[in-house]
């Protein structure tokens, strides 16, 4: 199996999804060699069930998709989470404050999510929403986020204007120290764009297209 499937988080995050279809991402996890599924939080005990005996992680979201939350309610979220089963966490960055310019904020609410992630053992991701910022404030986000602790930064929800890309990642790639890695998500749907993104510095792929581009590859 090609290493580039190991890297891809099996995401099923619509507002629609039914059991059925969580059912499916995790059985298709186990088939397809996915180490990792993303849910929203209310599915975290129906997948702890379907995946159990596994290696397979669950990785679920806080504040999603806007990251408007007070951050007492994303720390209290990611206690609950870690509780129900969820072994990373991929929290929202608050980017109207980013963009006003109070770094403290961004700094405090990524902190208070990071520590409690880290408290039980757990992994954190930030989700910038890159397709609303600059450059520089990409730039800004991915410092911040590594001052306050966390172990990843991640490019999208998936649900604002864009996804992913490529020139994105290599700016988050160079902005980062090694010890923060780097997750690519929104709008990978084939193996070459799966590959451009490793290449450009992605360690973790989140898309919901894992069994699409696992299919090129026969």
């Amino acid at each position: 199996m090609d290493s580039i499937l190991s890297k891809i988080d099996h995401t099923i995050l619509k507002p629609d999804a039914a059991e059925a279809e969580v059912k499916r991402i995790c059985d298709e996890a186990k088939q397809y060699g996915f180490t990792v599924v993303v849910v929203n939080p209310c599915w975290i005990p129906f997948c702890k069930k379907q995946l159990d005996g596994t290696d397979i992680t669950i990785v679920t979201t806080l504040g999603f998709p806007l990251g408007q939350n007070l951050t007492e309610t994303k720390v209290s979220e990611c206690e609950h989470v870690i509780c129900a089963g969820a072994g990373e966490v991929d929290m929202v960055l608050n980017v109207g404050k980013l963009i006003s310019g109070d770094e403290t904020y961004v700094y405090d609410d990524i902190k208070g999510v990071a520590d409690c992630c880290h408290k039980h053992g757990k992994i954190c991701k930030v989700i910038l929403e890159t397709c609303l910022l600059t450059d520089g404030q990409i730039v800004n986000a991915c410092e911040i986020a590594e001052k306050a602790g966390a172990d990843y930064v991640k490019t999208s929800t998936g649900f604002s204007s864009g996804g992913a890309a490529v020139e994105t990642v290599r700016v988050m790639r160079k902005t980062c120290s090694p010890r923060v890695k780097i997750k690519a998500s929104g709008g990978i749907r084939t193996l070459a764009q799966a590959r451009a993104m490793v290449e450009a510095g992605a360690d973790r792929l989140g898309t919901s297209a894992g069994v699409a581009i696992a299919g090129e590859l026969t």
